[in-house]
């Protein structure tokens, strides 16, 4: 099952979105053949200035408890008051995944005693959340080049808002647990419920990992849980149906006291909450109701940005460039948009200016550990200088060495550093023959090679040739001087 949860500081938003994954996973020498399933509750956090169901903002890294309400404190006779900007982020994600959107859905109350959950429930949507039945496509490059676009698909259960509880401080110093019901640390939290079986049979009992904050501590602790169900199993023993978590300096999964436990929750409606509704239009409004105090789904479909899947295909077509290369460039934020304004500026073919931004400026940038943003060589600096390339007034190499210049000196134009460094083209027939004419003279075995037929020694020449000129000489020029002083 795959669950994703908005978390909402002490208020989240849960998106259950279930996909089962299966595949062989079977240890060697295996004659059980045992394949595994995976579910994942993914909770991620809002991007909302305050929480899910109060007015306390929501800030990183404040001090404990310093962004907390009346009501998010549990006190009597406080009433939840739902954000609306939460409720389109809900509905953002439901159109991005393909869902069906619930006009009406119900908030619950889930009862559970732990001390970071004052109010002794949890306020979330068991019922009818606000979407259902979704489905994401994803790609991946796969082949033996890995450069072959794989699609996949994962099936989406719903989406619901759910209330964040708080965050526990363990002091083992003095042994004891503080709560800070700030809430507002952690952007994903992924559960991983795992078990194994042979194909055909009934799904084997699972265990939930539980915590996991990043995607690839969840993939090691899938792998090791996956490994360690099979062992148990192999050794004639039973898989418990228990809570795990992953220590990331062990790489395994170890017991751990489930706050929750094995319990009844009691759903039950949540009386202080109405039905939430969302509408599809403006047309569709009741009279009296105020647009802008509405959740209209039109609207927001209509500003959902380009999605990643559909912006990868879009380069794809629209420039030539390779596959791979699309997925650089989205993997990357603001890759594609300097990208896309380097093209602008220049004539250079889309294929060519993705060499330089995948290869010389996000070589760099991650040298530095810089984002594109932070970038000293702005698209237009670069458009310029590709310009210069391409009009033949400089070399592929001196382009590359005028570009580590500009990154040094932030605001340097390329025209400027090759005037003031000389590093223009060297494009004078008579002083290119001289030196042509020096470095065959220099290098008679070459030469013989090239007249006995072995014309890729012409290469070393021109290399030769351009070392001479510091990479300024016209390659084109170059080669067909050679060319007729060896032939």
């Amino acid at each position: 099952h795959l669950v994703m949860c908005l978390n909402q500081c002490i208020n989240k938003a849960r998106y259950k979105l279930i996909r089962v994954f299966k595949g062989p996973c079977h240890l060697e020498d295996d004659p059980m053949q045992l394949v595994g399933v995976v579910g994942l509750e993914i909770h991620a956090q809002i991007n909302s200035k305050t929480k899910l169901f109060s007015g306390s903002q929501v800030r990183f890294s404040d001090p404990p408890n310093s962004l907390v309400s009346f009501f998010d404190g549990s006190l009597p006779g406080t009433l939840p008051v739902l954000n609306r900007r939460c409720v389109e982020a809900a509905v953002m994600t439901a159109l991005a995944l393909n869902c069906t959107i619930n006009r009406k859905s119900l908030f619950d109350r889930k009862h559970y005693f732990y001390a970071d959950l004052p109010a002794g429930y949890q306020i979330t949507q068991q019922r009818r959340p606000i979407a259902v039945d979704g489905i994401l496509t994803y790609s991946l490059l796969g082949g033996k080049k890995r450069n072959q676009v794989i699609r996949k698909t994962a099936n989406i259960t719903q989406i619901q808002l759910e209330q964040d509880s708080g965050k526990s401080l363990h002091d083992d110093v003095r042994s004891q647990t503080l709560i800070d019901l700030n809430r507002a640390e952690g952007q994903l939290r992924v559960d991983a419920n795992v078990s194994v079986h042979t194909p055909g049979e009934p799904l084997g009992t699972r265990t939930e990992v539980k915590n996991i904050n990043s995607t690839r501590y969840l993939a090691r602790a899938i792998d090791y849980e996956i490994q360690r169900q099979i062992k148990v199993l192999q050794r004639g023993g039973k898989v418990q149906n228990e809570t795990r978590a992953y220590d990331s300096k062990s790489g395994e999964t170890i017991p751990m006291r489930d706050k929750e436990g094995l319990q009844d929750y009691r759903f039950m409606p949540e009386p202080n909450l109405p039905p939430l509704i969302v509408y599809e239009e403006n047309a569709s409004l009741p009279t009296g109701i105020d647009a802008c105090q509405a959740v209209v789904v039109q609207q927001i479909r209509e500003g959902l940005p380009e999605l990643p899947g559909v912006k990868r295909d879009r380069l794809v077509q629209t420039y030539g460039i390779l596959p791979e290369h699309s997925f650089t460039l989205v993997n990357e934020d603001g890759l594609v948009e300097y990208f896309e304004a380097v093209l602008k500026a220049t004539k250079k073919e889309p294929r060519k200016v993705i060499g330089w931004v995948t290869n010389e400026l996000l070589g760099h940038l991650k040298q530095q550990d810089m984002s594109v943003s932070q970038s000293p060589v702005s698209p237009p600096a670069l458009a310029e200088l590709l310009e210069l390339q391409e009009s033949g007034h400089i070399s592929s190499s001196v382009a590359k060495q005028v570009f580590q210049e500009m990154w040094r000196s932030s605001g340097s134009t390329a025209s400027k550093i090759i005037q003031e460094q000389d590093l223009g083209l060297v494009s004078d027939t008579a002083q290119l023959h001289s030196i042509c004419q020096k470095v065959v003279d220099s290098h008679p075995d070459e030469v013989d090679a090239i007249r006995n037929g072995n014309k890729k020694v012409l290469n070393k020449l021109m290399g030769l040739v351009q070392k001479e000129t510091k990479g300024r000489a016209d390659p084109v020029l170059v080669r067909e001087i050679l060319q007729e002083k060896t032939s």
